[in-house]
């Protein structure tokens, strides 16, 4: 008897374990089907919005994108205003004017300089001091009494994950310069697209800065709905690889890019998220975001409404994908929005700032076009 007891109570053991084994990989099945319609059905999108600011980056549009007489007189007065605000500027922000000297000398490119402080005025419209030391030509020879303030006026510039991420970005100068002259597409553009996938994740809450994106001082690489250090979906990188060889497509670059992502297997789903999630080689991350930008960039060019110059908008169209990519007069400025601390940004406007801060100026500075042209 107590041998069929023993038995029983053996069965009833097996018959619970059986089950819950069943109910564990259901469990499982269920979320990685979840998981994949969410992709599937755009569901996991971030819907974006209109950057609080977008008006004033229209303005600037207006005000920069109009060509700029050659005539000696007008380029001097122009590059002694700016000078000027630089001044002024170093009053306020030293680090800021620092930066966009910098910027300014290395590449002597004034209409980008001239965008630099212009990114800066955004943060400085409720500084009556400031605003009336711009304003004024001669610069005020009163006792200098205005307070310095430490750091940058970009403030999400100011924690200290931000210096983390120069100092990891920096070691793939060679891959993004490797890239930049594969696509035709400004490093220091290609970066700007990075600072926004990547600041999100260089957050000091977060566990996996803790472990080792900080101590590390290494870039984030999703390997979830996005991958890689730029963020790529797979809808998106499947669009990206179908734009090069369609030569019908408004997203088409020509044929000397028809084969710059080429696969070397027959299975292109595993070779494209090795590609994109490899944490020793980031190369693919930023050719896949090169070439978005380019593509994007070319449709809009196609339709009448460049916008080569106006990376804000390259980055909003980065972020909310080729689907809402529909060109037209007036672009806004926006896509998800960001929390840095506690503190909410878009994708494009943090790409701005970034852009034309005159951080890791020395390492991806102006070009003399952001794109070069391409003949199709």
């Amino acid at each position: 008897m107590k041998l069929d007891s023993n038995k029983g109570a053996l069965r009833n053991w097996l018959k619970y374990f059986s089950v819950g084994f069943i109910v564990v990989f259901a469990l499982i099945g269920l979320f990685l089907t979840t998981a994949f319609f969410a992709v599937k059905l755009h569901v996991t999108d971030d819907p974006g919005a209109v950057d609080y600011n977008d008006r004033y980056f229209q303005e600037l549009k207006d005000k920069y994108g109009q060509s700029k007489t050659n005539d000696s007189t007008t380029v001097n007065n122009r590059e002694a205003t700016f000078f000027h605000n630089v001044l002024v500027l170093n009053k306020y922000y030293p680090d800021n004017s620092l930066y966009i000297l910098n910027a300014y000398l290395k590449s002597r490119n004034l209409g980008e300089a001239e965008r630099m402080i212009s990114a800066v005025n955004l943060y400085m419209q409720d500084n009556k001091g400031y605003k009336t030391e711009i304003n004024e030509f001669e610069i005020s020879k009163s006792k200098d009494s205005t307070k310095r303030n430490s750091g940058s006026v970009f403030e999400w510039m100011n924690i200290s994950e931000w210096g983390d991420f120069k100092l990891a970005v920096a070691k793939d100068k060679p891959l993004i310069d490797s890239v930049a002259n594969l696509t035709d597409v400004e490093p220091r553009l290609i970066v700007a697209v990075l600072v926004g996938e990547q600041i999100r994740l260089f957050n000091s809450e977060r566990e996996a800065y803790k472990k080792w994106i900080g101590p590390l001082k290494i870039l984030s690489v999703e390997s979830t709905f996005s991958l890689g250090v730029t963020g790529i979906k797979v809808p998106t990188a499947q669009t990206i690889e179908r734009n090069l060889k369609d030569k019908q497509s408004v997203f088409y670059l020509g044929e000397k890019y028809e084969h710059l992502l080429d696969f070397q297997t027959n299975n292109l789903e595993d070779e494209r998220f090795k590609r994109l999630t490899s944490y020793k080689n980031h190369f693919y991350s930023y050719l896949y975001a090169a070439l978005n930008i380019k593509q994007m960039k070319m449709q809009w060019e196609r339709a009448g409404f460049p916008i080569g110059d106006r990376p804000e908008i390259l980055a909003t169209l980065y972020n909310i994908g080729f689907e809402v990519s529909i060109p037209k007069e007036n672009p806004v400025v926006g896509g998800s929005t960001v929390m840095i601390h506690r503190k909410p940004y878009s994708f494009g406007a943090i790409a701005y700032e970034y852009y034309y801060s005159g951080e890791l100026f020395d390492l991806f500075p102006f070009k003399a076009t952001k794109f070069d042209w391409v003949h199709v």
